[in-house]
């Protein structure tokens, strides 16, 4: 198989709030939008924001978003954490912190139950370090 793009379709109730999100608060850019799907691009990235109840999702699969965590990758967690958490009032899941296995992270909430991880790598702990490839 050659897969030519892969990216996240997040299925939610409110497409016009959760497009609006990505949009202003991460800078992502519209490449398609209609009342019930946007497209969104940003540099390293694609995601789409579908409405729950489109007719093109299966019965009993109309569920909105659980147990999601996308991955954010900055240069400055900390900035970020200031911006999101201290300005924006966004809920904080997790607090900025360091991790042995190379991320200074820290996990927001965004709209539609996405939970949003913050993260700049940072130099793992030599335990870690073998791991990487």
């Amino acid at each position: 198989m050659h897969i030519s793009s892969f990216y996240p379709v997040l299925m939610v109730d409110d497409v016009a709030a959760s497009a609006r999100f990505y949009r202003d608060v991460l800078g992502f850019e519209t490449t398609f939008e209609a009342d019930w799907y946007v497209s969104l691009r940003v540099d390293g990235g694609e995601l789409a924001v579908l409405d729950r109840r489109h007719e093109t999702i299966p019965e009993g699969f109309r569920v909105p978003v659980a147990g999601l965590l996308l991955n954010v990758e900055v240069d400055d967690a900390e900035a970020e954490h200031a911006r999101l958490v201290g300005e924006l009032r966004l809920v904080e899941r997790l607090p900025l912190r360091d991790e042995d296995f190379g991320q200074r992270h820290f996990i927001v909430e965004a709209p539609g139950g996405v939970l949003l991880d913050v993260i700049e790598p940072i130099e793992p702990s030599a335990e870690f370090a073998a791991a990487y490839a």
